[in-house]
């Protein structure tokens, strides 16, 4: 029996992958868990409306993590920390820090979104990464500063 997956299913397939499956696992497992559908015309066609409306949407979503990556190249913060006779930072500027630094120039992001290479354990300037999709990282420029 071919049904739809309404849902990801381990060992099987992802959402909306139409497979083969046993009649009696199909009618017995995955239709009453709402796990699948039987694969009539009529559930194919409204499978393919729905992947093309997810996929304008993805699509969409993208476009606007593009445009908040092109307008966060622009952004130049700065962060001023306290260095010893050699200049060398009593520590690293933490994720917090630079946060704080890019709420104060408008644009405001979680601390899950952050991407560091490496720590940051110097004076100098700096290029951080913000995960703004799975696919579009905005950088934008960190100046470490001493007091």
């Amino acid at each position: 029996m071919e049904v739809i997956l309404s849902q990801d299913v381990n060992d099987l397939g992802h959402t909306g992958d139409i497979v083969k499956v046993k009649d009696g696992f199909a009618r017995n497992y995955l239709i009453p868990r709402q796990l699948a559908m039987a694969a009539t015309d009529a559930n194919k066609k409204r499978i393919e409306a729905l992947k093309a409306k997810r996929a304008a949407a993805e699509a969409e979503k993208r476009a606007a993590a593009e445009a908040i990556a092109e307008k966060l190249a622009k952004v130049s913060c700065t962060v001023t920390v306290e260095v010893n006779d050699q200049e060398k930072l009593y520590g690293a500027v933490s994720e917090s820090e630079i946060l704080k630094a890019l709420e104060l120039e408008g644009h405001h992001f979680e601390r899950k979104d952050l991407v560091l290479e490496k720590p940051i354990e110097e004076l100098g300037i700096f290029d951080v990464g913000i995960q703004l999709h799975p696919d579009v990282v905005g950088k934008f420029r960190l100046w470490v500063t001493k007091k």
